[in-house]
């Protein structure tokens, strides 16, 4: 069988930022689908650079545990894996349907499936859903609720609020909350504003991050008003101005992720057998629609 390996930022800043990499590959490694399944990094070892001279098998699947599409995945993924032939039209995307391409690595002979990355795949809007029922405690919550999608935007690449934004419509057009916004960090609208962005008392914040890092920790709970020092902690829900805030941390730590990772690789062939379902069975996700 062929391998798989989960391309990750890492931190030598944040211990905690390669958690979800290495949580979500036990997952899919206690399935079976792979012979192998690798974690790999830009800031930790093993790096992307190395990584593939880490497997014997002569196929890969590379899935970038990423949000968006931009620097990392179109630029500094292939280039470190020495994708020979490598060229982001290949993706044919705009900005949120990137797929997979199939390249070798020239230094190692492998044949890499390069695929897209895991935060504009369609089932990151589920993971996103099932992250709102665990900070809530309720699996049907939705009715009475808005949802607010947080990324971090930036003028260097518009491929980081159209993810966002692609996630906010695929919850709004399930109509399952009563109000769905997408909100970013350093761009309009922006989170710090959450509660007038709403009429709903109760509103739950999922930020589009693959890990808990300052980011999720520190800025968007002080930005938001749920406390004036991350340090001392805020109570999950935290009213402000007469809003309910269920703040759900980081997407990326949602068990579920396992399951669009795995299907990134089924989605550029590889042959998963009943991998999908014990993965599900493990993290609590259904099918995806059309399934």
């Amino acid at each position: 069988m062929p391998a798989l390996v989960i391309a990750a930022h890492g931190s030598h800043l944040n211990p905690g930022s390669h958690d979800p990499a290495f949580a979500h590959a036990d997952t899919i490694r206690a399935a079976g689908a792979f012979d192998e399944v690798r974690e790999a990094f830009w800031k930790e070892e093993p790096s992307f650079r190395e990584v593939l001279r880490t497997i014997e098998s002569e196929e890969v699947y590379v899935v970038p545990l990423f949000v968006s599409e931009g620097y990392f995945t179109e630029q500094v993924i292939p280039r470190e894996l020495r994708l020979e032939g490598w060229d982001v039209a290949e993706w044919d995307s705009d900005g949120t349907d990137a797929d997979h391409v199939t390249l070798t690595a020239d230094d190692v002979e492998k044949t890499v499936h390069y695929c897209g990355p895991v935060g504009t795949h369609e089932s990151m809007t589920d993971v996103i859903i099932q992250r709102a029922e665990t900070v809530t405690g309720d699996p049907d919550v939705g009715e009475g609720f808005g949802i607010a999608v947080v990324g971090h935007g930036t003028d260097r690449n518009e491929n980081s609020a159209k993810a966002i934004e692609y996630h906010a419509e695929r919850v709004r057009e399930t109509e399952r909350f009563d109000e769905v916004q997408a909100l970013f960090m350093d761009e309009e609208p922006e989170v710090d504003d959450v509660a007038e962005y709403f009429e709903a008392e109760d509103v739950v914040v999922v930020p589009l991050f693959v890990a808990d890092g300052y980011h999720t920790q520190e800025d968007i709970p002080e930005d938001m008003g749920l406390t004036d020092d991350y340090r001392e902690g805020y109570d999950v829900p935290t009213t402000v101005d007469d809003t309910r805030i269920w703040y759900a941390g980081a997407v990326g730590t949602e068990a579920l992720l396992a399951d669009v990772l795995l299907e990134r690789a089924a989605d550029a062939g590889a042959d998963v057998g009943n991998a999908l379902d014990l993965v599900r069975q493990r993290t609590g996700g259904t099918a995806a629609a059309g399934d």
